[in-house]
């Protein structure tokens, strides 16, 4: 149980101070300010939780340690799945809050970012720094950059974490990536790569939800891939561990 809470606290850390980061510094801090913040905060996260839960705080990666780890059991997915989505409602609430607390929904003077405006071929507005195709990016487009993205961030968790990585250092290589990939990914989508990420702030933004698709399917098809990639590169992480059954005589 202690894994799943921490699992909650830290995906609803990472909407909040990540996302935040966009809705609350964005216009001052710009795509490079917004994925440092994505980084540093699941940098902090690794070192706070990663010694309780493995600090996954994605069903992404929590896909890909399942497909490779024979100690990580079905029902620990799912378990660490709700955990995370609870986690990241939360975290979308709580910037909502921060929100209207700021006068966003009664035009108040504080800039706020995060917003992406004439969503499709609509003039609709989505908040929170929600997953959408930004202008002129097509839902194919998306798909491809999420899949793409997600394999490389959740390859690198796999190999870091895993008894041929540098332990000590797994969390800044972690950090590292996932600020990569949203420098990337954000002029397109806003970059998810983790379908927690974008189910919190999706839940206080109905426009967000015709995109919301894209932020599940590429995910998961990158962890796929990247549990593919990891068991041909490190065949022997994947076998049984061989117990000895000698009997001695007396």
């Amino acid at each position: 149980m202690k894994k799943l809470i921490a699992e909650f606290f830290g995906t609803m850390f990472l909407v909040l101070l990540a996302c935040g980061s966009a809705v609350l510094a964005g216009p001052k801090i710009g795509v490079l300010g917004i994925g440092l913040c994505f980084g540093l905060i699941l940098l902090a996260l690794c070192y706070a939780i990663g010694g309780i839960s493995g600090c996954h705080v994605n069903p992404a990666v929590s896909l890909g340690v399942f497909l490779t780890d024979r100690n990580f059991k079905l029902a620990d997915l799912c378990g660490y799945v709700v955990a995370q989505l609870a986690g990241a409602a939360a975290g979308g609430a709580l910037l909502l809050w921060l929100m209207s607390a700021g006068g966003y929904f009664n035009g108040g003077p504080f800039a706020f970012g995060g917003i992406t405006e004439g969503i499709g071929f609509t003039d609709k507005v989505s908040y929170l720094a929600t997953n959408v195709c930004q202008p002129g990016v097509s839902q194919g487009f998306a798909l491809l950059t999420e899949s793409l993205l997600t394999f490389l961030f959740v390859f690198v968790v796999l190999g870091a974490t895993s008894r041929f990585g540098n332990s000590s250092l797994a969390g800044v290589a972690i950090g590292l990536t996932l600020g990569l990939v949203n420098i990337v990914g954000i002029p397109v989508d806003n970059c998810s790569v983790n379908p927690a990420r974008s189910f919190g702030p999706a839940l206080f933004s109905a426009n967000a939800w015709p995109d919301f698709w894209i932020m599940v399917a590429g995910p998961l098809i990158g962890a796929v891939l990247a549990a593919i990639a990891w068991r041909l590169v490190a065949p022997c992480c994947c076998k049984k561990t061989e117990i000895d059954v000698t009997v001695k005589e007396d």
